[in-house]
């Protein structure tokens, strides 16, 4: 396959992607206030992947994004709490495309008993795969990979679901990258995304009807909010 073919592949992965988040419930349209303060046309919610065949479904995708991403990983890691069924499912879907890798997950408060601690699962080493929904600041990014490092391990990639291409904020301010770009750019990781904001301007530019609503409304106001606050394509 040539790089053409696997750039139109990607790119048919994404669209998918948009129309399965879309059709699930997932990926909605309004006014919604974002952490950094912003009114945002769109609202990408993960947490309602929440049956069986949608939980299997978003691991698929991730686990066809990650192997056409060629990134080399020796584990995954789930942060708490949505990243923990990512990390299983992705592992069970990698599994059978026939990479068969252990994973480890936190929980937010140390356990006094038992086996103790804040780690579930194996234990972490070699390079780690950060499996998360989104990531808005890296915030959630920089806790991870402060956690894998403390025990030894090497926070090597991470895979997102939707990547928002947009602004970051650092202490209250806009800063001209985005959360993404500083994983890359300053943390030195391979960042792998199933799908982007410009995606989701392709999906809703030649989309039918979403329930009867006008897709190109949705359109010029996701396009309007990426004018604003986007950053280049990454």
């Amino acid at each position: 396959m040539d790089k053409n073919e696997k750039t139109a592949d990607k790119d048919q992965l994404a669209l998918e992607f948009v129309q399965f988040a879309v059709e699930s419930g997932v990926l909605r349209f309004g006014e919604f206030k974002t952490k950094a303060g912003r009114m945002s046309p769109y609202f990408f919610n993960a947490g309602l992947f929440d049956d069986g065949a949608k939980m299997g479904r978003l691991a698929e995708f991730y686990a066809k994004a990650l192997v056409a991403s060629g990134i080399e990983f020796d584990m995954v890691f789930g942060p708490a709490y949505k990243g923990i069924p990512l990390a299983a499912t992705v592992a069970v879907e990698l599994a059978r495309h026939g990479r068969n890798v252990p994973f480890a997950y936190n929980r937010k408060e140390a356990k006094d008993h038992g086996e103790g601690g804040t780690l579930v699962g194996a234990p972490l080493k070699g390079r780690v795969l950060i499996v998360d929904d989104v990531m808005s600041a890296g915030t959630a990014a920089r806790e991870s990979i402060a956690l894998i490092t403390a025990a030894g391990a090497t926070p090597h990639a991470i895979a997102i679901a939707l990547d928002r291409q947009e602004k970051a904020t650092e202490n209250g301010r806009d800063v001209e990258h985005s959360a993404v770009q500083y994983v890359r750019g300053e943390l030195g990781m391979q960042v792998c995304t199933i799908a982007k904001l410009a995606d989701l301007l392709q999906y809703l530019e030649v989309g039918d009807d979403d329930g009867g609503q006008n897709m190109s409304a949705h359109h010029e106001k996701v396009l309007a909010y990426r004018e604003r606050y986007g950053v280049g394509n990454h």
